[in-house]
């Protein structure tokens, strides 16, 4: 257990040694709904741009199921490694990794069942519903293959190999993003071809994580390892339960939006699908903001897990004020950039009418504009589950999306028009920093009192 370095070595070294390869498959990852909407938009139009808005929350759903399993099944992995427990180690990730395989065929099944309900929850109008019935359609088929993915990068980082990890997840990214254009503007298959180019780069990093399972280093995994037991599955989905409740809220949070800018936007000068296509350009954009500091979360929780297990609570604290100084300085960056140069963001996807701009550029300045606090919740949030603490931290991923932000959409338009949606995300996400302050003070004090008490 001493001879691992995650014990013994410089934090700054560790975080950064982690978090690199984190942040850079993470932002990568983030690409793929990014470079279609990019496509598209130049291939497409608005439209277009509106019906990957509509289907998202579809990807978000996955992208909970992914989280559910595979931090929990990295949590507990990287405490027992901590302990010790290599057997129940090895245990805890085969287990994980045969419910990834069942939850991802479950997900397929129901998702093309029920896609054009789910389509109209999600707020799609008249005009978007055939584009995003085409883009939704064929993006759930590469589902399976997505969860098992972000579930494997997981254990892969916990397991110490965070280089391999990236490559995994960029690898897809790259195929994507050399088929996008290809399919859409040389086959000439619009929003179809866009989510044909996702799948197939899903598929392959699927295959390149489940090249790594004879290869782990902390653990040997066995034919017995791989089985299902209530206890096991309910302990892991425990540990992630704050980052898929997260998740789910942020599923939420996009249907209330979109349905919100819909109808005020109808009662505005701007219509239903200016303000449901902007909406779409400005929170997949912040979510290469938000896909930074993720990866910084996940390059810190081997880090946090291991040292909290091996009861080094200086350490623990360490890393965490780290990640959050490094938060601090990537957010100020992206404050900078919506603030100062949103049209030119926006023109990146796109064109449109000069109403179409006016509402987009002030959608991302004024809903951003609290963006500088925004990862200090996230990374509090999942700082409680990396040391086995998840209820504290599912009530961290709760603040921000269902305690204030939703209530905020629903309520201030009332006043406001929709202009009160706008003004919904900086408030909750001030909020939700404030919280977060709090609930990690009262931690560090604690973990204080236990290191001095050793």
């Amino acid at each position: 257990m001493n001879e691992n370095p995650l014990g013994y070595e410089k934090i700054s070294k560790l975080l950064k040694s982690f978090a690199i390869p984190c942040i850079t498959a993470s932002l990568v990852s983030s690409l793929y709904n990014i470079v279609d909407q990019i496509f598209i938009g130049q291939g497409v139009g608005y439209l277009g741009n509106a019906a990957t808005n509509v289907s998202y929350p579809l990807s978000t759903i996955c992208l909970a199921i992914s989280l559910l399993i595979g931090i929990g099944s990295a949590s507990r992995f990287s405490i027992c490694l901590g302990r010790n427990e290599t057997d129940y180690a090895a245990r805890i990730a085969g287990s994980g990794i045969l419910l990834m395989i069942l939850s991802g065929l479950l997900y397929l099944i129901i998702g093309e069942a029920f896609l054009t309900p789910l389509l109209k929850i999600f707020g799609a109008t008249t005009e978007v519903l055939p584009y995003a019935q085409q883009y939704a359609g064929i993006t759930l088929l590469g589902m399976p293959f997505l969860i098992i993915t972000n579930g494997m990068t997981n254990l892969i980082r916990a397991d110490g190999k965070p280089r391999y990890s990236m490559i995994c997840v960029i690898s897809g990214a790259v195929i994507n993003t050399i088929l996008d254009p290809i399919f859409i503007f040389v086959f000439g298959w619009g929003v179809s071809g866009a989510a044909l180019a996702t799948i197939l780069g899903q598929i392959f990093s699927c295959f390149l994580t489940l090249r790594y399972l004879p290869k782990f280093q902390t653990i040997h995994l066995t034919k017995s390892c791989f089985r299902l037991e209530l206890r096991e599955v309910s302990k892991t989905c425990y540990m992630g339960i704050s980052n898929c409740i997260n998740q789910v809220a942020i599923t939420f949070v996009q249907i209330v939006l979109n349905n919100s800018l819909t109808y005020y936007g109808a009662q505005s000068i701007y219509g239903e699908d200016i303000p449901l296509a902007a909406c779409g350009i400005v929170m997949k954009t912040n979510a290469i903001l938000l896909s930074i500091i993720v990866g910084l979360s996940q390059g810190a929780q081997p880090i946090i897990g291991f040292n909290y297990g091996a009861g080094k609570y200086d350490r623990v604290k360490q890393t965490y004020l780290l990640a959050i100084k490094w938060n601090f300085a990537v957010s100020a960056v992206g404050f900078i950039l919506f603030q100062f140069f949103p049209r030119q963001i926006i023109s990146l996807f796109g064109s449109g009418d000069a109403l179409y701009y006016e509402f987009a550029v002030l959608f991302m300045r004024t809903f951003l504009f609290m963006v500088i606090v925004n990862g200090v919740q996230l990374l509090s949030s999942n700082f409680f589950t990396a040391i086995g603490k998840a209820l504290k931290g599912l009530l961290l991923s709760l603040t921000r999306q269902v305690f204030f932000l939703i209530p905020l959409i629903l309520i201030l338009p009332l006043w406001f028009g929709i202009y009160g949606v706008m003004v919904a995300g900086p408030i909750a996400d001030f909020i939700a920093f404030v919280v977060s302050v709090i609930f990690v003070r009262k931690e560090f004090r604690r973990l204080s009192s236990k290191q001095a008490a050793a």
